[in-house]
């Protein structure tokens, strides 16, 4: 929105600024973070109408004193999150408006979750096969935009990491690239929503994986000018940053940099409240929706299997979980203490901030993998 004040540049030279990238980003950013200024207030707000998280009986004892603390702390995320990026961003962007749609659709899923376990004092919540299918219902339009929006020009084109998009690529029908798209962004929202259970756990992770697609949508998506001289001429040459790479030019995604931005500002906005120990938990609605954020940035900058990188905490848990069911299914024996496996290096004696502390390194470590991949090709 505030993009086109760049228009007004003959009028006041310094609107020129607005047309960058760069600069809205930065000032997505900060926006963000400003809005996570309302905080206290939301959370006194939150105690009052006593919005309180319900702990299981079963897991670690240390958690039993966290019951009652504020949930659906997300929706204040979500919300800074997409004023953010509707201010900065170029709204006559199709990649924006996709990707504000899975991020608020998502929110809305986890949003009647957190509804129920309030109202219903339990954990139980939304159904997970019903959960399964409001998502997958949801990314299954997304599907049909993407192929269906001529502007766009979308394929179904498979690109691996650490290898030349120039030297090797799978060409997917792409009735199976979209289902391998949808469980990509399915599969993220439902893993960070899994890691989402110490204090700061999956918050801080998701502003480095954001961050890391910031990175990655910039570099697909833009193509830098700069004055030449030639034969005593000045002419403008132009440097593709995603040829340099070799890595698949996406025109128009430099635009989801501002959503990236968003995220990373309302992250640490609220990182401030919800670090060890928490004033207040994200809840279902903060971490489907940003979970589904961060798979519908992987598909969108066709970087679906690099987020098997990025996101290789949250895909560390949701692992976890799978495994342990399984295992108790067919053997009747446990693989873990406790699953997700925060909880098992728990019940091993680690202290909360040690646990929370080294996941984040670990998901600090895996994105600097993923960024290191746009030159190892």
């Amino acid at each position: 929105m505030l993009m086109y004040l760049y228009e007004l540049r003959d009028y006041f030279a310094p609107f020129n600024v607005f047309r960058y990238v760069s600069f809205r980003v930065v000032m997505a950013m900060i926006t963000a973070l400003l809005m996570s200024f309302m905080y206290p207030k939301f959370i006194g707000k939150l105690l009052e109408r006593q919005v309180g998280q319900v702990v299981r009986d079963d897991g670690p004892q240390s958690h039993l004193k966290k019951r009652g603390t504020p949930t659906m702390g997300g929706s204040l995320i979500l919300l800074s999150l997409v004023v953010s990026t509707v201010l900065w961003a170029d709204l006559s962007n199709h990649y924006v408006w996709i990707f504000l749609a899975i991020t608020t659709f998502f929110g809305g899923i986890g949003f009647i979750d957190d509804y129920l376990k309030i109202k219903e004092k339990g954990s139980r919540g939304l159904p997970g096969r019903w959960k399964l299918i409001l998502q997958f219902a949801v990314t299954a339009v997304l599907m049909f935009v993407l192929f269906s929006d001529d502007t766009l020009n979308y394929s179904s084109q498979l690109y691996f990491p650490f290898v030349a998009a120039d030297k090797f690529s799978l060409s997917l029908p792409v009735i199976a690239y979209a289902l391998f798209a949808m469980v990509t962004i399915v599969g993220t929202s439902n893993a960070v929503n899994l890691t989402d259970g110490l204090d700061g756990l999956a918050i801080a992770p998701v502003a480095v994986a954001a961050g890391t697609f910031l990175v990655l949508c910039y570099v697909a998506g833009t193509v830098l000018q700069f004055p030449v001289s030639v034969d005593g001429r000045e002419i403008f040459a132009t440097f593709d940053l995603a040829s340099y790479l070799r890595i698949p030019h996406i025109s128009g995604i430099s635009e989801l940099c501002i959503g990236c931005g968003a995220i990373v500002g309302s992250g640490i906005g609220f990182l401030w409240f919800n670090s060890y120990p928490a004033q207040v938990f994200m809840g279902d609605l903060g971490s489907l929706s940003l979970g589904g954020a961060l798979g519908t940035l992987a598909v969108l900058s066709k970087n679906e299997l690099l987020s098997v990188i990025i996101c290789g905490l949250f895909l560390l848990e949701a692992v976890s979980v799978i495994t342990q069911t399984t295992s108790f299914k067919l053997t009747g024996k446990r693989v873990f203490k406790m699953a997700p496996i925060h909880h098992h290096f728990e019940l091993k004696g680690w202290a909360e901030p040690k646990v929370i502390v080294r996941f984040w390194i670990i998901s600090i470590l895996l994105s600097l993998v993923a960024l290191a991949s746009l030159k190892l090709r």
